[in-house]
């Protein structure tokens, strides 16, 4: 008569793995080679196991090992087991990360200025011990510090380029804040055609936005009278505001009151898009996803959840 199983609580999981690999590779060797052990070593453990479960484990020839019935039934469960493990404790590395991790943010100014804050102040309320680095940047410096891995990721413009990945997050119409000097009437709309015929205030070559408007232009065979230009958007709004010019501006950054008419760009409708970029095949932190996650959700400044209330309880959603 076969001697009690032992309790299965008081069986080394090495003893599992040390099966597992036997098993996979039907060799002692092979998996001695693979744990850098010696093959008697192996041998030993898997005798110690049989002797633990009362088992035979491995029909064992000169030529060959085979598993029994019952190996079989172990292998299914050791697998199930092992992997249950792996990840529990890769639960238990990113709760330690999320607690205690740092995420370094590489954003464009017009995201930064106007959708980052509130979303920032919502992910800091739920996950406090994590340390926030972030860039404000244009264009060509952002695309930078995501390539050398100076930041987790980045938010802004959407470029042709292999080095790396985009996700869309947000569609963001241009419009033009037309001073009503130069359009006494009021409209909804604007076309590249009659933008052409007014003076001009624009965000500097340094940003897509600036290539998406010339791109098009070019292509209508169509010219800006540019009469400024600057770095920050807040500027062309003040500038437009006084009525030196007609400033064109993503959605985002558009302001509620203004004595300007606000007329959305139209033939052709030109809209840029935003997205998160990282490095081609770079996979996020856990901590850094969770705030892509909170990012995905309330950057749209169309989601009166993001305008009218507090985006605090979404985040704890992230959970």
């Amino acid at each position: 008569m076969p001697p009690a199983l032992q309790p299965i609580t008081r069986i080394n999981l090495k003893l599992l793995q040390t099966f597992i690999l036997v098993a996979e590779h039907s060799s002692f060797r092979h998996a001695a080679d693979e744990t850098r052990r010696s093959q008697s070593a192996v041998s030993t453990q898997i005798k110690q196991l049989e002797s633990q479960l009362g088992l035979a484990l491995f029909h064992r020839t000169t030529r060959r090992v085979q598993l029994t019935n019952d190996g079989e039934q172990l292998l299914i469960s050791s697998r199930r087991a092992i992997q249950e493990v792996e990840l529990c404790l890769r639960k238990l590395n990113e709760t330690v990360d999320i607690k205690r991790g740092r995420i370094s943010l590489s954003c464009s100014p017009t995201i930064a200025a106007t959708r980052l804050p509130r979303i920032l102040s919502a992910f800091e309320e739920d996950y406090p011990g994590i340390q926030m680095f972030i860039r404000e940047q244009s264009s060509n410096d952002l695309f930078n510090s995501v390539r050398n891995q100076e930041v987790d990721f980045g938010v802004g413009p959407i470029i042709q380029s292999s080095d790396f990945d985009f996700e869309t997050i947000l569609n963001d119409d241009l419009y033009a804040l037309v001073p009503r000097r130069f359009m006494p009437k009021a409209k909804e709309s604007i076309t590249l055609e009659e933008l052409s015929r007014l003076p001009v205030l624009l965000l500097n070559h340094a940003t897509a936005l600036r290539a998406l408007l010339e791109d098009t232009m070019r292509a209508r065979k169509l010219k800006l009278t540019t009469k400024y230009e600057f770095t920050q958007a807040q500027t062309l709004i003040s500038m437009a505001a006084v009525g030196l010019g007609a400033a064109i501006l993503p959605k985002t950054v558009v302001p509620h009151e203004t004595p300007c008419h606000i007329l959305r760009v139209v033939d052709p409708p030109l809209f840029r898009q935003v997205a998160i970029i990282t490095v081609r095949g770079q996979a996020l932190s856990p901590a850094a996803s969770r705030l892509a996650q909170l990012l995905r959700q309330f950057i749209d400044p169309s989601d009166t959840k993001l305008i009218n209330k507090p985006i605090r309880r979404a985040g704890k959603r992230l959970r």
